[in-house]
């Protein structure tokens, strides 16, 4: 008997991949599509949703494998090429349930998903619990390490802890691995020219980081516009990276650790005996007992004053802030 489908919209979640080209300081849904697809057809790439500098190394290294041009854009033909290799039954797995049936299962929600099921779906899941801070292997395959991790969001979420996917754990997944606040990570920074020496701030909140800065700083300006507009939540981004909110040191730890340049988050207090003395070229971090922001290429990320987004771009009193830099930046 196959299992009863939800009722919840179906989202083909490979459709949108070749809508737009995909290059470096890209992000979106797409991205994250690009990265599985890299990582079905054998180069590992992280599914963040940002197309960075290992998301750019593996497209060059699959252009290379199956002789396209070697340029690190994924354009039509790249996407072609990567959907007959990495996605050949058109962005469907069959999947082998009770008795002898199969089911096609597209997208999460379409099934109800439980220890021993694999597909498409499952990977999608997968993905959903690394973005909701539970780190699992995106392999496609419901084993006892999705079941705990399911367990363990559910717990997390007061949801009944049953290790089942059903349509309330899909609702609460979605929720927070959707949360991308105004402009968010669909946003096509590539629309935007990008300044010289200095960050754009942008109506929506985003930031553009300058052509000219080194790539770490892109990075972190590319991170901190992930969580730019999300709620301040007291405590938000120590407990696990992705959160439903962040507090500031939290907001400041997830860009720097995006970037890098942290290897955990850290209290304001923390960020006081942290890296160099005094102001740095690129990014600096302020920080005393109660409080803390950074500046990254001319613009504020503070929690203090957010508005719309964490980005301002007027400056503020740094005293009784200790002053510090990552080294080289």
């Amino acid at each position: 008997m196959l299992a009863a489908a939800l009722l919840i919209p179906s989202t083909a979640l490979g459709a949108a991949l070749g809508r737009r080209t995909l290059k470096q300081g890209m992000s979106g849904q797409d991205v994250r599509v690009l990265q599985d697809f890299l990582t079905r057809a054998g180069f590992t790439t992280p599914v963040g949703g940002d197309f960075g500098p290992i998301t750019l190394g593996n497209v060059k290294k699959f252009e290379k494998q199956y002789r396209l041009t070697v340029d690190g854009i994924a354009d039509s033909a790249f996407v072609t090429k990567l959907r007959e290799v990495a996605d050949p039954r058109g962005n469907s797995t069959r999947t082998r349930v009770k008795g002898n049936a199969t089911a096609t299962a597209r997208s999460l929600g379409d099934r109800v998903l439980k220890k021993g099921m694999s597909g498409q779906d499952v990977r999608v899941l997968q993905d959903y619990l690394n973005r909701a801070g539970f780190s699992t292997t995106i392999d496609g395959q419901f084993g006892s390490g999705t079941q705990r991790l399911v367990k363990r969001f559910q717990q997390a979420q007061e949801l009944t802890v049953t290790g089942i996917v059903d349509a309330a754990t899909v609702t609460a997944l979605r929720k927070i691995g959707d949360a991308e606040g105004a402009g968010g990570a669909d946003f096509d920074m590539s629309t935007v020219s990008a300044p010289v020496g200095r960050a754009k701030l942008l109506a929506n909140g985003l930031a553009v980081a300058p052509s000219d800065a080194p790539q770490q700083v892109k990075d972190v300006i590319n991170a901190a516009n992930e969580i730019a507009t999300k709620p301040y939540v007291y405590g938000g981004g120590h407990g696990k990276w992705i959160d439903r909110g962040y507090d500031c040191s939290g907001s400041v730890s997830y860009a720097l650790y995006r970037a890098g340049l942290l290897k955990t988050s850290m209290p304001s207090g923390g960020f006081m005996n942290w890296e160099d003395p005094g102001e740095g070229q690129w990014i600096t971090t302020y920080a005393h007992g109660g409080h803390m922001y950074m500046v990254v290429a001319g613009l504020r990320f503070d929690t203090s004053g957010a508005d719309p987004s964490r980005w301002q771009s007027d400056m503020r009193s740094s005293s009784g802030f200790t002053v510090r830099h990552p080294a080289g930046f």
